[in-house]
């Protein structure tokens, strides 16, 4: 499967995961991917879509936080090996 770009937004909590989530999918048509959570409780959610609309997805939470935003990204046209990992936290999550 071919992605165009996937977003990348840090968030402390899982509910501010679901806020931060909803706003990037109101915001552009981008479609939700997995998120992962490691200690400390940080959420890192992944989102995809074409370059434009992961930018804008991912602009809408920096510029109007819902909550503190750690850390952002948007990479375009993603190596296999980050598809891979993409694909793996999904796998993860499914378990």
């Amino acid at each position: 499967m071919g992605y165009g770009a996937f977003g990348l937004v840090e968030v402390l909590g899982e509910a501010n995961a679901v806020l931060v989530t909803d706003q990037m999918l109101k915001a552009a048509d981008v479609i939700y991917e997995t998120q992962d959570t490691k200690c400390g409780g940080h959420a890192l959610i992944f989102v995809s879509g074409s370059v434009s609309a992961v930018k804008a997805a991912v602009e809408s939470v920096s510029e109007l936080p819902v909550c503190k935003i750690f850390n952002s990204a948007v990479i375009s046209n993603p190596s296999e090996e980050m598809v891979k990992i993409v694909e793996e936290f999904k796998l993860r999550r499914k378990k």
